[in-house]
């Protein structure tokens, strides 16, 4: 008779995680793009998914019909109010790793004022005190409570994502491309939204687009304050008539 006993069963061996060594070779570059996936990923709530700038207006006009013509108007936004955001972004970001307060209080009032309609103001202003918020309290740095109160007041989107960055250490360059990616997805996610546009369509606008907003980050970075200004009249126009447009999805 073949005889058992009842032994407890042994326990399998695991294998030790690898520990991840903080300062070797690439560690700054991997935290700088876990912070820029994070903070700019469609998933951070700052609530960007509620505004159109104005895109919603110009579906309702007729003046975006397609794909083609959304890359028209997204095209003319990255030369006006987008290529705006980046140069203040640019100077917010400088302004706060040189300690400059004088400054960066200069560039957080021009740009809170620099918005062309309540509703663009509304949008971006609530989507940086979102995005300075959150920061605060999962991303806090010795510096950024210092450069928030040398803003004296609140803080418009780009403005406070250049105040975070800088805190963070994060250079300038991979900021504003990732940025101004953010920021033509959101658009053009509203626009998916509003013809509407397929899934494949979008990421082809957007791969459409990559020139355009290569050519914004680069003019925004060698801008100064005083080359800030666009041509984009119809979309400011719209953002303007959406406040009093009927039927609405988006706040802006």
């Amino acid at each position: 008779m073949l005889m058992t006993t009842d032994r407890p069963a042994r326990p399998r061996r695991q294998r030790p995680v690898p520990a991840v060594d903080a300062a070797g070779p690439g560690a700054a570059e991997a935290a700088t793009l876990y912070r820029l996936l994070t903070w700019l990923s469609p998933a951070f709530p700052v609530g960007a998914f509620s505004w159109s700038s104005g895109i919603e207006w110009a579906v309702e006009a007729g003046d975006i019909v397609d794909a083609a013509t959304l890359q028209d108007w997204l095209s003319s936004m990255l030369d006006g109010p987008g290529y705006c955001d980046g140069v203040f972004l640019a100077h917010a970001h400088r302004a706060a790793g040189a300690l400059d307060d004088a400054l960066l209080r200069e560039v957080a009032e021009l740009a809170a004022a620099f918005a062309p309609s309540r509703e663009r103001h509304l949008e971006t202003s609530a989507q940086g005190r979102a995005f300075i918020d959150i920061a605060r309290a999962a991303w806090n740095s010795d510096g950024l409570d210092r450069a928030i109160a040398a803003c004296d007041g609140p803080m418009v989107y780009p403005v406070a994502v250049g105040v975070v960055s800088a805190a963070h250490a994060v250079p300038l360059i991979p900021v504003m491309h990732a940025f101004l990616h953010a920021l033509t997805s959101n658009w053009i996610s509203a626009g998916a939204r509003l013809i509407p546009l397929g899934q494949t369509d979008s990421q082809r606008l957007l791969a459409a687009l990559e020139p355009a907003v290569t050519a914004a980050a680069h003019r925004a970075m060698a801008a100064s304050l005083d080359d800030l200004g666009g041509a984009s009249f119809r979309a400011d126009l719209a953002s303007m008539r959406h406040e009093t447009q009927y039927t609405r999805l988006f706040r802006s």
